[in-house]
């Protein structure tokens, strides 16, 4: 496996397929497109190649509408390395790239690459201001002899799976369930843990505060069984979304009851895998009512089994 970040400045000796996309998520259609990729690599003797960004376009064409991410480059590699790839490659999308052509593109994948046939979505666009599409590739691949591969899309109960879907489904639905199903894994935020208010301790219910990366897809206000990962370890977790409406904070947090846990996490990275939506944020009349509520959160966390799936 051999893991880059290239702007067409290496030149390989091997035949590849490459499959071609921002894979944000790396949801159920990206990986039948990247299992398509790795197939057609083993059978014709080739190197099966992704080639992605290790940041989002629009992170740099128009920050102001860049989209909130999925996941991280680290969970991405670690989910592509399972798919059987041999080669990933983290291209760094910046004014320089932006601006390359999309016939460019493809004559740069055929020469650095040596790539022997391309493998996209149906809905896949590229190069300059995105007028690459499907349609061009057909033209240059018959032109440049290579294959092209055309994926189409993949639907759950008759909606197109897309990022942007699934980022609606996690942040204005809170149906983490079905999030999940179409990630093919739990949606997962990770950060350091930082001082709250320790509200939580004074109520018996001690919480971890997460810091949060702020560019990532938040899930939508609520409470959630969780699973915490810490030094390698998991424990169920209960996890509150929002601004806490019995003592009226102001400012979104993401707190987590760790079930059956007392080590103190200050300055500790963990991640959290987002499994169930239990409940809304609710405002409660009394600390006491929120103590009460909580032991009912936690009564139904500790039936459930640590069952998770972190491959695709």
């Amino acid at each position: 496996m051999i893991i880059m970040e290239d702007n067409f400045k290496k030149h390989f000796t091997k035949s590849t397929y490459i499959a071609l996309g921002s894979f944000d998520g790396l949801h159920l259609g990206h990986i039948n497109l990247i299992n398509k990729t790795v197939k057609l690599a083993r059978n014709n003797k080739a190197n099966s190649m992704v080639f992605t960004f290790k940041n989002h376009p629009l992170s740099t064409i128009n920050p102001e509408v860049s989209p909130k991410i999925l996941m991280n480059n680290e969970s991405k590699i670690s989910v592509l390395k399972d798919a059987g790839l041999d080669i990933i490659n983290m291209a760094n999308f910046n004014e320089e790239f932006m601006k390359i052509c999309p016939e460019d593109f493809v004559i740069h994948l055929l020469n650095n690459y040596r790539a022997k046939g391309l493998v996209v979505g149906f809905n896949y666009r590229f190069g300059y201001k995105n007028l690459g599409d499907v349609s061009l590739l057909k033209k240059m691949s018959k032109a440049h002899k290579f294959s092209l591969n055309v994926i189409d899309s993949v639907k759950y109960k008759g909606q197109v799976v897309s990022s942007s879907i699934i980022r609606t489904i996690i942040s204005d639905e809170g149906d983490i369930k079905k999030a999940n199903k179409l990630l093919t894994r739990p949606f997962m935020l990770q950060g350091e843990v930082i001082h709250g208010k320790q509200l939580g301790r004074k109520l018996g219910f001690p919480t971890v505060n997460l810091d949060y990366d702020k560019r990532f897809v938040i899930p939508k206000g609520g409470v959630y069984y969780t699973i915490v990962e810490c030094n390698n370890d998991l424990f169920k977790g209960i996890t509150n979304v929002g601004y806490n409406p019995t003592t009226c904070d102001n400012k979104l947090s993401i707190e987590t009851h760790i079930l059956n846990f007392n080590e103190n996490m200050y300055d500790k990275n963990i991640k959290i895998y987002f499994i169930e939506r239990i409940r809304d944020e609710s405002k409660f009349g009394s600390l006491t009512e929120l103590a009460d509520q909580l032991k009912k959160d936690k009564m139904y966390a500790s039936k459930k089994r640590i069952e998770i799936n972190l491959k695709n």
